[in-house]
């Protein structure tokens, strides 16, 4: 049995929970593969609601992650009673991971209105930023779940491809497969597009298009802030509000895991290699029977 097939799966992420979510009218869902601009894009949905604030602790604690328990012993039950008490007179946002139907993709005018902010980026750049991410994973974290310190990590990209991504089918599933899932609701009108490099090169207009998308229209001033605190700057500098310090009963991440470089077209220089890319992208075009799909995928351009 090699490394890789004695590690465990994250059993800390239950997706089953999603499909048992009581949902609100106005609730924001975001949907974002691994390392591809979550933190980021729940911080600017929480900079939204809120009008600009840096009075936060953690933004886990205000944009819970819906297929996340925190412990071996949590139950769903827990999990679904902690969504249920989020105040009813302010709207709700969540991250996820997953794409339909294992998170529930209610049609607009079918049901509660849950407005869904799904984002992208190129697969190489997420999957070299993933590699230091699973790195930073706490001793302690590892210990909870009785896995051992570093189970998910290795100490070279292309190692940690084969033994962690490709062995686990993550590379399928949770990047192209994630695609081919919301690609085909990519025109409903509840439902938003949007690709990290395009973020990166228009930050004040994609943030302006995520506030028309879920019907908000903050002031001059309020934008100021949202702006500012948005910025990959301010984040930085303020990343233990980014780090989900307060999700799980022991400390999940070592500092500075979240917020790493927030750049776009670095993937080999992170550790990318020519065979991984011509790999990768082989697969992408076995899973992805739309070339066009697959393209914006990887370059984000021309809009989907």
């Amino acid at each position: 049995m090699s490394e890789a097939d004695s590690s465990p799966p994250p059993f800390w992420i239950q997706p089953e929970i999603q499909e048992k979510i009581t949902w609100r009218d106005g609730d924001v869902v975001i949907s974002v593969p691994p390392k591809s601009g979550t933190t980021w894009t729940m911080n600017i949905v929480y900079q939204l609601f809120a009008g600009g604030t840096a009075d936060f602790r953690d933004v886990y604690e205000e944009v819970p992650w819906i297929e996340f328990v925190a412990r071996p012993d949590q139950t769903d039950r827990e999990v679904l009673d902690r969504l249920d008490a989020m105040p009813t007179d302010r709207r709700r946002a969540f991250k996820t991971h997953s794409a339909p139907p294992v998170v529930p993709f209610i049609p607009a005018g079918e049901g509660p209105d849950v407005k869904y902010v799904v984002v992208f980026r190129n697969p190489e750049e997420a999957l070299v930023s993933f590699w230091p991410f699973l790195s930073k994973h706490a001793d302690q974290w590892y210990e909870l779940w009785g896995m051992p310190p570093g189970a998910m990590s290795r100490p070279d990209f292309p190692s940690f491809y084969r033994d962690v991504i490709v062995s686990r089918g993550m590379h399928e599933l949770g990047f192209f497969g994630f695609l081919n899932a919301w690609w085909l609701l990519r025109h409903e009108s509840n439902v938003l597009f949007l690709h990290y490099a395009a973020m990166k090169q228009d930050h004040e207009g994609s943030i302006r298009k995520i506030a028309k998308f879920i019907g908000l229209e903050p002031s001059e001033d309020e934008w100021q802030r949202i702006l500012e605190y948005t910025s990959f700057g301010w984040m930085k500098a303020h990343e233990e509000k980014f780090e989900a310090a307060t999700a799980g009963d022991v400390p999940i991440l070592q500092r500075g895991a979240m917020i790493r470089k927030g750049q776009a077209g670095d993937a080999t220089a992170d550790g990318m290699t020519p065979q991984i890319s011509r790999e990768l992208r082989a697969l992408g075009e076995t899973v992805c029977p739309d070339p066009a799909m697959l393209d914006w995928f990887y370059k984000g351009t021309p809009a989907p």
